[in-house]
């Protein structure tokens, strides 16, 4: 049964792996979209910074939790974007884009990624000491 599972594993960690990495670079180029227009009003009138500023911290934390998954963290890093998913649903639909559910179907298959890789009896936390952290093999 292990090795049925890395055929739905592989997909899903690539994935949650992939989009928020480069979700997270796109933050400082805007070239998929300009990032700003996409923060409420009400979540920016509650900012102690630019939203600009905000949206750089936000790549910041996409970049890490991408690789994150893509390193062999992936169960907790799959909790992560589950949570930065339900958070950018609940800003979306503050600013009035009902899109939102687009984002909590993704947070199921982030969710579905960790429970994958809990059923591979991967850790949260692999351990560094006993070679726990293998980016690519095969568990």
């Amino acid at each position: 049964m292990k090795e049925q599972l890395s055929e739905i594993y592989w997909p899903l960690r690539i994935t949650y792996g992939l989009v928020p990495l480069l979700a997270g670079l796109d933050k400082y180029t805007n070239i998929l979209t300009d990032w700003q227009h996409y923060v409420s009003p009400t979540a920016a009138s509650m900012l102690p910074m630019s939203v600009q500023t905000f949206m750089h911290i936000v790549g910041i934390v996409e970049i890490l939790v991408g690789l994150a998954v893509l390193l062999g963290f992936t169960r907790l890093g799959g909790l992560v974007v589950v949570a930065w998913l339900a958070l950018i649903s609940i800003n979306l639909l503050l600013a009035g884009y009902f899109v939102a559910v687009r984002d909590l179907v993704m947070a199921v298959g982030a969710y579905t990624l960790s429970m994958v890789a809990a059923e591979r009896a991967e850790e949260y936390v692999p351990s560094f000491a006993t070679g726990g952290v293998r980016p690519f093999a095969h568990q």
